[in-house]
């Protein structure tokens, strides 16, 4: 790796960046760091990681000397050419990604100089042919990430494919990228900037199409007497329809689905084309999140004065995020409905925590379901499986559990005592 070494530059040490500037460095890269925030900059210099991502502490502490942190820009312009665009883009009220960060960045870079902007970034399709006509003679890679939280390192070090994204130009920039991804392995799409940012859209959008359908046909199931959980491996089967995401569940969430598929939906839209399948993939989605109280509802009647206890928070497992987050939803309408909800999650609690006001979070699962008339799982988390439940059922005042990820067995809840209700499976537990 020494001759192939090649300085690299991170801008944004969120949650895409830390992870990127992390495993560059264990591919032997120098790395330089920048964020604004100058506590966080300080955290990390001293190798505390705020992200909870299965073994991202660790790879920094084991490369601490190859990462530098920094606040300066002019750092980590003097130190290296290639600058990996991590900011964050929210929607906006608009549906529309917010490019305030981008353009920030972008602002800074000289219009000479030899640096090439690598954009990490979601952004819409147009983004880079905007900043190439502000600055045209800054070199521009469209360099999609593809992470999945829980998973970012694995999927970082092993991908699938590594889109470069690069109009005339730009072609050196754009093959130095290819070469730092070289040893990865993974298949390098070579194309315009245009369609390397449309690919990063269009893949998170077919995705929550994917499992926006199988919530459809699970609903179907609980009418029909079929099991979801059947139906969709009976599909995935299928090689043309592969089985990945086809998982019945209470919606999808996290920093990605919701946004990007809004932003493909909007950026459509400005354009004068109504995309009428995202519509309805957005629909089923928010619709998804609610169908829980109207279970609970059948089960138990008015919800008024009913202690229901969630288990998990966070968007799903791995992870501390609740952007988005079932959960979320869930909590508010049961308080609507005039619930008492009391949750527990194993990792995400604390950032859960201003989130959900009037949500009581005592410190364990058993805890949690201490007098519950009922329980939801909204987060498939590991260890909720393991829990001795006919144990727990002597401590609820309902014996009644939702299932929203179809995670556990329901024929075995059911030998413990239990009504068990889960998502398209009106066979189990009947």
């Amino acid at each position: 790796m020494e001759g192939s070494r090649e300085q690299v530059g991170v801008v944004g040490v969120g949650w895409v960046g830390l992870v990127t500037a992390t495993c560059f460095a264990e591919l032997g890269h120098p790395v330089v760091a920048l964020d604004i925030v100058e506590e966080k900059v300080e955290a990390l210099r001293r190798g505390e990681v705020a992200i909870h991502e299965p073994g991202l502490a660790d790879l920094l502490r084991r490369n601490a000397e190859r990462v530098t942190f920094t606040t300066s820009m002019d750092e980590v312009l003097d130190a290296a050419r290639l600058l990996f665009c991590c900011v964050d883009t929210p929607p906006t009220y608009s549906g529309d990604a917010d490019l305030s960060r981008v353009r920030a960045v972008v602002e800074r870079l000289p219009d000479h100089g030899g640096h090439a902007l690598v954009m990490k970034s979601t952004v819409p399709s147009g983004t880079g042919a905007a900043i190439r006509r502000d600055k045209p003679d800054l070199a521009y890679v469209s360099c999609p990430e593809f992470l999945k939280e829980g998973s970012a390192i694995k999927d970082f070090m092993h991908p699938d494919r590594v889109v470069v994204g690069a109009d005339a130009g730009s072609e050196n920039a754009a093959d130095a990228v290819e070469r730092l991804y070289a040893p990865l392995g993974g298949e390098v799409v070579r194309t315009d900037v245009a369609s390397a940012e449309m690919i990063k859209l269009a893949s998170n959008a077919f995705l929550a199409t994917k499992i926006s359908f199988i919530n459809e046909i699970a609903n179907v199931c609980e009418q029909t007497g079929a099991d979801v959980t059947e139906v969709a491996r009976g599909m995935g089967l299928d090689e043309r329809i592969g089985a990945s995401f086809l998982k019945a569940g209470i919606g999808w969430g996290g920093s990605c689905f919701g946004k990007d598929t809004i932003a493909l939906k909007k950026l459509a839209g400005n354009t004068g084309y109504h995309f009428q399948l995202l519509s309805a993939v957005i629909d089923v989605n928010e619709l998804q999140k609610r169908r829980v109280v109207a279970k609970l509802t059948n089960h138990l009647g008015p919800l008024a004065g009913r202690r229901i206890a969630l288990l998990g928070l966070a968007f799903k497992p791995d992870t501390d995020d609740m952007r988005d987050a079932a959960s979320l939803v869930l909590a508010a309408r049961l308080q609507g409905e005039g619930a008492q909800v009391v949750a527990f999650d194993p990792v995400a609690a604390d950032r859960a925590r201003d989130l959900l006001p009037g949500v009581e979070m005592p410190a364990s699962a058993a805890e949690a379901l201490e007098g519950a008339d009922a329980a939801v799982l909204v987060t498939e988390w590991p260890e909720f499986a393991e829990l001795d439940w006919a144990e727990l059922r002597e401590r609820m005042a309902t014996p009644l559990l939702i299932d929203g990820r179809n995670f556990l067995d329901g024929n075995a809840l059911r030998a413990a005592g239990f009504t068990y209700d889960g998502i398209g499976r009106a066979k189990v537990g009947a």
